[in-house]
């Protein structure tokens, strides 16, 4: 379903998905605090409230102790009258902390010595003194009991501060816990959306790296967003018309060469002719004009037949009959095979390294190796020295060949494997070389997923093959 989208729109999903649940983590989170807040305020307001109760109590009974023990000391009405009204103010209070939970035990022992006072306000004159005194013990009784209600009320705050602290913490401990999930899932999400997005442009990657490998057999198929697969379509027609191009060059290659063999044999026999006298006899200058038109025409048929050479070892690169082969075993086979050219110039040839078995194709890779060893021969000097060495480094095959001769010039260091090109150092008295021996050995390296490579040296050529997947025995 979303393959039907292009990339820009997915990607915007992405992050807006990913937005999305660390903003919804975040809003939970404020929510949460301004919750909290809200419950810290009204803690603190209830908790001034009851303080404020419990401190109204005490001033209320000193008050009311004043009210009681004057007006029956003096008989007074409006002092008894006084203290009724204190009474009353009193019980509000103490419903009010009742209905904070205050014990209860506590109001009902509080409105009994309330009932009691009460009765002691009115009586006999001469027992005045005697109620007087009950009176003073009552509120003694009753300041006991104030101070236990005041602690009660203490305990009561605290005891909601500190459930307070433990809501506090216990949402601290679950928004923690909200936020870290949070974060791990957008994370993943991240890494999921960015597997998904660059599997598709790894494979566009390989693809197009296909193509400049001239890999032209391994079909292209991009599967993900419409755009990328899109671009992957084009890409296969691409490798279509490149496959339809090369094919072409190859046909015309093929024909061009044949048609230029059968004129250039019948110009070659006709100089041979001339030579021989079978027209009559040659004077010396016409005698030279015969020999510089053999010479061309056996330098123009040794091009022909270098350029047929190239394009059959470019069709037969893409043709590889794989095979386990022991790299070290091949390698000194080569240097066997060449033994005669490489006396003959008193060279010593070493070669070092371990067994190694990898999947190769034998009779293509010993061709390009016999190319490098001819090369390291014809330009090493008398008595040179030529090391070849076999080596593993971080799962790749490493094949360095090193000679004393006199080196790639700068300027011919980046064009080397081109074909046909020939660089300016050649050795003294040597033919000049087709230019196609190094172009050979670099398609048939590259056809194994290898690579060639021209190292810096302070004399001589230092070349190094390089190969992947080491399959040991």
């Amino acid at each position: 379903m979303l393959q039907r989208f292009s990339f820009r729109p997915l990607l915007v999903i992405a992050f807006l998905l990913i937005a999305a649940l660390l903003g919804t983590a975040s809003l939970r989170a404020v929510f949460a605090l301004e919750d909290l807040t809200l419950q810290s305020r009204d803690n603190a307001a209830r908790a001034l409230a009851l303080s404020g109760a419990a401190q109204s109590l005490r001033e209320r009974s000193m008050s009311m102790e004043r009210s009681a023990r004057q007006s029956v000391v003096l008989d007074d009405r409006v002092l008894r009258q006084r203290f009724r009204e204190e009474a009353q103010g009193t019980t509000e209070i103490l419903a009010r902390l009742a209905r904070e939970k205050i014990p209860a035990a506590q109001e009902r022992a509080w409105r009994a010595h309330l009932d009691t006072l009460l009765d002691l306000l009115t009586g006999p004159l001469d027992t005045a003194l005697a109620r007087e005194h009950q009176l003073a013990q009552e509120f003694q009784e009753l300041e006991r009991i104030n101070t236990a209600i005041a602690l009660q009320v203490q305990q009561a705050i605290q005891q909601r501060n500190q459930s307070l602290q433990d809501r506090l913490e216990t949402s601290r401990q679950r928004l923690a816990q909200q936020v870290t999930w949070a974060i791990v899932l957008a994370v993943l999400m991240a890494l999921a959306f960015g597997v998904w997005f660059t599997r598709p442009l790894k494979r566009l990657e390989n693809a197009i790296v296909g193509l400049g490998e001239n890999r032209l057999d391994q079909v292209i198929e991009i599967n993900g967003p419409a755009d990328l697969a899109l671009v992957g379509e084009r890409l296969n027609w691409l490798r279509l018309r490149l496959v339809e191009l090369d094919a072409d060059k190859s046909r015309f290659l093929r024909h061009i060469s044949h048609e230029l063999k059968t004129p250039l044999a019948s110009l070659r026999e006709g100089v041979s002719l001339l030579e021989d006298g079978v027209a009559g006899p040659l004077s010396q200058d016409q005698r030279e004009i015969a020999l510089i038109l053999k010479h061309n025409t056996g330098l123009l048929q040794s091009q022909i037949e270098d350029l047929l050479r190239f394009n059959t070892a470019a069709f037969e690169a893409r043709q590889l009959r794989r095979q386990s082969v022991d790299l070290l075993q091949l390698v000194e086979n080569q240097v066997e095979a060449q033994r005669l050219q490489w006396r003959a110039r008193e060279l010593t040839v070493r070669l070092t390294g371990a067994a190694l078995r990898m999947e190769l194709d034998p009779e293509k890779i010993g061709t390009a190796l016999a190319n490098l060893l001819s090369n390291a021969i014809r330009y090493s000097p008398l008595k040179g020295t030529i090391e070849l060495a076999l080596s593993e480094q971080s799962g790749r095959v490493h094949i360095d060949i090193r000679d004393q001769g006199v080196g790639v010039a700068p300027a011919d260091r980046a064009r080397i494997f081109e074909p046909f090109y020939r660089g300016e150092r050649q050795p003294e008295g040597s033919v000049r070389g087709s230019g196609i021996g190094l172009s050979i050995v670099q398609e048939y390296i590259a056809a194994h997923g290898g690579r060639i490579e021209l190292l810096p040296q302070a004399s001589g050529s230092h070349f190094r093959i390089e190969f992947p997947h080491v399959y040991k025995s």
